[in-house]
């Protein structure tokens, strides 16, 4: 079971999410911004530094939102998706295709990664 941290963020009615890049695994579907826990890391400094190499930003970690395990054909994960605000930079697209903000109605126009969708259920309840 891997290990993968996401990040909840709002701009006031607004959540970031991420179009995944075409090349990797699910590609060009969106996602919460985060990555893996490496060894050593708590998953709060490991949501920080993903935020760091893929966004530019600093953030403040706040509560788990949620926790979803969710098995792919090719990999098993347990995502804790934490609120989290950022506390520093202007979200760059250093790894990802594109970035956008949108309000909980908007979710049904974007293709998500499947480990996501319980959480969005939960996001539009």
């Amino acid at each position: 079971m891997t290990e993968v941290v996401a990040a909840l963020i709002w701009d006031q009615d607004r959540f970031m999410i991420c179009q995944r890049p075409a090349h990797k695994a699910r590609g060009l579907l969106w996602e919460f911004v985060g990555g893996k826990v490496e060894p050593g890391e708590t998953k709060e400094q490991a949501l920080i530094r993903e935020c760091q190499e893929e966004l530019a930003v600093m953030l403040n970690v706040g509560e788990v939102f949620m926790d979803v395990i969710h098995e792919y054909p090719d990999l098993a994960v347990h995502l804790t998706l934490f609120q989290a605000t950022i506390r520093e930079g202007t979200p760059q697209k250093l790894e990802h295709n594109d970035i956008r903000w949108i309000t909980v109605d908007e979710i049904d126009q974007f293709a998500f990664c499947p480990a996501d969708e319980e959480i969005l259920r939960r996001l539009k309840a």
